[in-house]
């Protein structure tokens, strides 16, 4: 397990930079080396973090953690397991920081796999220096790990190594109480919060004879204590170690908890924000700064369509920097989420020129759309990707807003699946972000307000908006504020992707590009002759239409990614395609809200092909949909990823 831990240790630190722009010092006490982490600037009160084990692994939750004025902490007690001894060396350290390094007295404790044995048997002695406990994957019973005595495979050396750092014998391994799971009274007497991240599939430390177990004890005591599943996706095959998606969430833990009154912000009931500024709003501050024309965009959904928050920020930005003369460009169309948002990007916003900061709102669509998880990133990346490769300069914010869905899993204490895909780009590309999905279910579990009598719905009352647009002014204000600079300097574009087969080349394609129409005509003003619901762009324009079994077309293209954009009516019908003569397949274009509306729709027929031609064909069947009432296609364009 230590050999495995280190190397994954290692391949991390090849590819993350640890606690960047920070001074570490490096010292002893009781003997061992030690050393602290000091930010640039340090938040009131001083707060920090106490690493138990493998200080370097997953430094994500630490580098927010600094960036907000928090000191980083560590002093190495390998291979004692949390004995006595190691909780003796854990006193002097701490009496070391708080009295010599000024640190707050309480702390919030933080490390992975066999830590969680340091910082629990430390923690049950000294509850009330505790501010929070953070965990992953910990390791709560010696008889678990490394014993071996459960369903876990153990670990022979290190439990040789375990039973002599507690002189656990063969006479009294069965009275033995040195385990975290053990003697949690004091901890939970004293309102301790604890917050672990568990894997179901971990044979090393297994959450049914570890954390789940203290889970449920500490809990019986009256003590809070929640345990989130890793869903994140690839994971070493033994289970135990998986990437960590949304580090931003973990560490809004730690802030809720530890974070000194002094240094609270009052805006929110816990105290802190909602927001991760990583890569930072410094270019389009130099750029407002100025005597230039600038450009600021909108690409979004209804959420962004509509009046509210960006309107709000319309006219208040321009007061915030009176010298600049400013060009909006509001790109919101209802019903569009990521995947739609990268095809029209291009078109929408980039072909306005020069923009200096975009906005990106999808999060919403993306899920009641039901857009796989992959189909999230792709499209998400393809926006920023995309983007950055035609402006380097340009400072992207991406919102996350609120709909019912996300409270629920939030309340459930999981993390939206959409939530963690949109994150794993903005990580990936160190683009600022603002969990306003997060904050209003916070707020109103706080009883700051309701979502029935005031937020009311996904498309917030006036009340929601002024919500979104004071948090989104908050991060604003705070990405302006660090005039660090005063030099324009390109964002860097990582040589990798997060999915290769993301739209990041996406761009539409003229109808009047097909070859052999059979059955199609072009409508050049098409509306729907009865009274149904349409969306900006799908009406009074040029749509392809068949509405017969049997009509057909050809169209040729360059790229990696094919599809059509169609709004899907009351008679929307099925298809079936082939690319570059392989075998047909079927698409149904019905949709769960076409019974109602002529729904905009990206539907991708052809992801992940070899770059370079192809030849799409496409047809129409007679098979239908129980809910349809014919059997049509109507789109405005095509849909490739790949050069123009």
């Amino acid at each position: 397990m230590q050999r495995l831990s280190h190397l994954i240790i290692f391949l991390t630190l090849l590819c993350l930079p640890v606690l960047a722009q920070a001074e570490k010092t490096n010292f002893e006490v009781a003997g061992k080396k030690a050393y602290v982490v000091t930010p640039e600037k340090a938040a009131p009160g001083n707060p920090w973090v106490w690493r138990g084990r493998f200080p370097d692994w997953h430094p994500g939750i630490d580098q927010i953690l600094l960036d907000q004025g928090y000191h980083i902490a560590y002093i190495d007690v390998a291979n004692l397991y949390g004995n006595a001894e190691a909780v003796a060396i854990w006193d002097a350290f701490y009496a070391h920081c708080t009295t010599e390094l000024k640190l707050n007295a309480k702390v919030a404790l933080e490390s992975t796999s066999r830590g969680g044995l340091i910082v629990y048997n430390w923690a049950k002695v000294n509850p009330e220096k505790v501010a929070c406990i953070y965990l992953e994957s910990p390791v709560c019973d010696l008889t678990s790990w490394p014993g071996g005595l459960g369903k876990g495979k153990g670990s022979p050396g290190d439990w040789k190594q375990a039973q002599k750092a507690h002189g656990i014998t063969k006479d009294n391994l069965a009275d033995f109480d040195g385990s975290p799971i053990h003697n949690l009274d004091a901890l939970a007497k004293a309102g301790v919060p604890i917050l672990h991240l568990a894997e179901d599939e971990d044979h090393i430390v297994p959450p049914a004879e570890n954390t789940y177990l203290l889970q449920e004890r500490y809990r019986a005591l009256g003590g809070t204590m929640h345990t989130i599943r890793n869903e994140a996706g690839p994971r070493n095959a033994k289970g135990h170690h998986f990437p960590l998606e949304n580090a931003p969430y973990y560490a809004r833990f730690i802030l809720k908890h530890s974070l000194p009154d002094e240094a609270k912000v009052p805006d929110t009931p816990h105290g802190y924000t909602y927001y991760t500024l990583r890569g930072g709003l410094e270019n389009s501050r130099i750029r407002f700064e100025s005597n230039d024309t600038v450009r600021v965009a909108f690409l979004g959904g209804s959420i962004t369509q509509n009046s509210g928050w960006r309107t709000k920020l319309m006219e208040a930005i321009p007061k915030r920097f009176p010298n600049a003369t400013f060009e909006f460009i509001p790109a919101g169309i209802s019903s569009m989420g990521s995947t739609p948002g990268a095809f029209r990007l291009d078109r929408d916003v980039l072909s306005k020129g020069p923009i200096d900061l975009l906005f990106v709102e999808a999060a919403v669509n993306d899920s009641t759309n039901f857009r796989a998880s992959n189909d999230q990133v792709r499209g998400v990346e393809g926006i920023v990707r995309h983007a950055r490769s035609v402006y380097p300069n340009i400072d992207i914010v991406q919102m996350h807003f609120v709909d019912p869905d996300k409270m629920g899993k939030y309340n459930d204490h999981k993390i939206p699946e959409v939530i963690q895909c949109h994150e794993r780009v903005a990580d990936f590309y160190n683009v600022p972000s603002l969990n306003l999905a997060q904050e209003v279910t916070e707020r109103i579990a706080a009883g700051e307000f309701t979502w029935e009598g005031d937020f009311k719905d996904l498309h917030p009352s006036p009340f929601g908006q002024e919500v979104y647009f004071k948090s989104m002014m908050t991060m604003l204000e705070a990405g302006w504020s660090n005039a660090s600079r005063d030099a324009i300097q390109a964002h860097a574009l990582p040589k990798t992707m997060v999915d290769p087969s993301s739209y990041t080349r996406a761009h539409l394609v003229a109808i009047e590009s097909t070859t052999d129409l059979n059955g199609f005509t072009i409508d050049p003003n098409w509306h729907p002759k009865a009274k149904i619901g349409t969306r900006a762009g799908f009406v009074n324009v040029p749509m392809l239409v068949a509405e017969e079994p049997g009509a057909s077309l050809s169209f040729a293209f360059n790229g990696n990614a094919v599809g059509i954009w169609a709004a899907a009516g009351p008679d929307a019908g099925t298809i079936e395609y082939s690319i570059d003569e392989g075998d047909w397949q079927t698409q149904d274009l019905y949709t769960h809200w076409s019974g109602g509306l002529h729904l905009p729709w990206a539907y991708l027929l052809g992801q992940g092909l070899d770059e370079g031609a192809h030849t799409l064909k496409l047809r129409m069947t007679d098979q239908q949909n129980p809910k349809t009432k014919g059997h049509a296609l109507r789109m405005t364009h095509f849909l490739v990823n790949g050069d123009k």
